[in-house]
């Protein structure tokens, strides 16, 4: 529900966490209770296809959204959890109307100017931080299918940055990039 009495709730998740490379996106979203969108749930548990439905419909039917990133570079010199925060924090400040209170997936709050509440899986039972978790994964998704177009020889497009075999066999063979989580351990071992 994202109205409790007078106060604007909006639901606040990230994609992107594990990925060897690439950005870390969040979102923002404040549901509009006049316009419930029926499908919203964790986005990993969504097909591609029903996230690509539900993403014109969130952004469409929201009061208030906001998709956020921090980059590589902020990744490597913060560590991925304070990127995280950041990019959170961005999304949240982006939004077009302030909330009252901000869920936020997951067990860590960023620095917010309103009240946060951090809800562990919160992406299964709040439907405002579903909406955010699908924002946030449909944008990188279309970040890295751009980033294929500079780098195919990675096969962004069909692991997203994520450390799949074949992700680890293009690193071996081409080397790292400027894409490239430093520390992460598969990377920071072709570094040494």
């Amino acid at each position: 529900m994202p109205q409790t009495g007078n106060v604007l709730i909006a639901g606040v998740d990230e994609a992107g966490r594990g990925p060897l490379a690439g950005p870390v996106m969040a979102a923002a979203v404040i549901l509009n209770p006049d316009y419930p969108i029926a499908g919203l749930a964790d986005s990993k548990k969504l097909t591609e296809k029903q996230r690509e439905a539900l993403f014109p419909l969130i952004q469409e039917h929201a009061l208030a959204w906001c998709i956020a990133s921090a980059n590589v570079e902020e990744i490597n010199s913060l560590n991925i959890l304070q990127a995280t925060l950041l990019a959170m924090q961005r999304a949240v400040n982006g939004l077009k109307i302030a909330p009252g209170l901000a869920l936020v997936d997951g067990n860590v709050a960023p620095k917010l100017s309103c009240r946060v509440q951090t809800i562990i899986r919160g992406d299964e039972v709040e439907p405002a931080i579903s909406a955010a978790s699908i924002l946030a994964k449909v944008a990188r998704d279309r970040v890295m299918l751009e980033l294929d177009k500079q780098f195919p020889q990675y096969g962004f497009a069909k692991h997203k940055g994520y450390g799949t075999k074949i992700h680890l066999d293009a690193l071996a063979q081409h080397g790292v990039t400027d894409l490239h989580r430093k520390f992460y351990a598969p990377v920071a071992a072709l570094l040494k």
